[in-house]
């Protein structure tokens, strides 16, 4: 297995707890809440270690809620590599109600970074990153942070054997499209960051791969996938466009589908899989995850058993 360092630069201490009813006024009597270690990139790192892989993972780590974080990763066996952020780390809260099933989703801002601390972690990468590996930056970006910063990442490692796998959003995805960065393997996004970034409905998977296929001419990244939901994932490369089916599964939680998909879609690469295979492993472990509760992830055994009803189809 090739090495995978994941980045989280705007983690979070996660929790979830369920009430009998949401409404205005009242105190709520929650459950007891579940607390998790969250940002896109530690969601990667905690999905890899459940279907079997490991990763290092890089985590931007401030004031007392970071030192619970950095907790909550030991406890969980997460190989971490800590970056002193400024301020102090974020929370975020879920809380479904039991009467409607609704799930709502409190997210609070990370702290603000100044200049100096992005010089700091560029100067602290070369030294970390795997050779013949794979990084993958995953998750939002804190304030002061600026949009090009995957640009800036990927320039840093041109000339070294190390492919970057990226589930950005935000002003950072539209910056990836407008100025792409040189030698991005893979650039991971959702139907509606899709549809935002084209102007357009793409409702069709023939649609979406021809849209995916657009960015991967424009030079954006060697391959490109788009998350259709319910509909399963496309992917796009200079050569073909695939798509992986969902399974019709129960959905109790779409928290960290995406980061199931992109953990099991990065593993099955390091593990030497072709792209149709990582696709197909990757639309599995979102089925899987969007089956547990709050801020669970896939299950090992679901992403396995559910591999035969994610069918990948040839789109061109």
């Amino acid at each position: 297995m090739q090495d995978i360092l994941t980045m989280t630069l705007n983690p979070a201490v996660d929790m979830s707890t369920a009430v009998d009813h949401v409404a205005a006024g009242p105190k709520l009597r929650c459950d007891r809440p579940a607390v998790d270690p969250g940002g896109g990139g530690i969601n990667v790192s905690r999905a890899i270690r459940t279907l079997g892989g490991q990763t290092r993972a890089l985590v931007a780590v401030g004031g007392s809620t970071g030192k619970t974080l950095r907790h909550l990763l030991l406890d969980e066996g997460i190989a971490y590599l800590p970056f002193r952020a400024p301020g102090e780390t974020r929370q975020s809260l879920a809380v479904t109600d039991r009467d409607s099933g609704a799930q709502y989703r409190f997210v609070l801002p990370g702290p603000d970074w100044s200049a100096a601390d992005v010089e700091r972690l560029l100067d602290m990468i070369p030294g970390i990153v795997p050779d013949g590996g794979f990084v993958v930056p995953s998750g939002s970006l804190p304030p002061g942070v600026p949009p090009d910063f995957i640009a800036r990442l990927c320039a840093l490692l041109s000339g070294r054997d190390v492919r970057v796998v990226a589930d950005v959003s935000g002003t950072a995805l539209e910056a990836l499209v407008a100025r792409p960065a040189p030698g991005l393997d893979t650039l991971r996004m959702d139907q509606h960051e899709a549809e935002t970034l084209r102007g357009t409905p793409l409702p069709t998977r023939t649609d979406t791969a021809g849209f995916a296929r657009a960015l991967v001419g424009k030079g954006v990244a060697r391959t490109v996938i788009v998350a259709r939901g319910a509909d399963g994932s496309v992917l796009a490369t200079a050569a073909t466009a695939l798509h992986a089916a969902a399974a019709d599964v129960p959905v109790q939680s779409r928290i960290g589908a995406g980061d199931s998909f992109v953990g099991a879609y990065t593993l099955a690469l390091a593990l030497g899989a072709d792209p149709g295979t990582a696709l197909q492993r990757g639309a599995a472990a979102a089925s899987a995850a969007v089956m547990t509760g709050a801020t669970d992830l896939c299950t090992r055994a679901d992403a396995e058993r559910l591999l035969t009803d994610c069918p990948l189809t040839v789109l061109g």
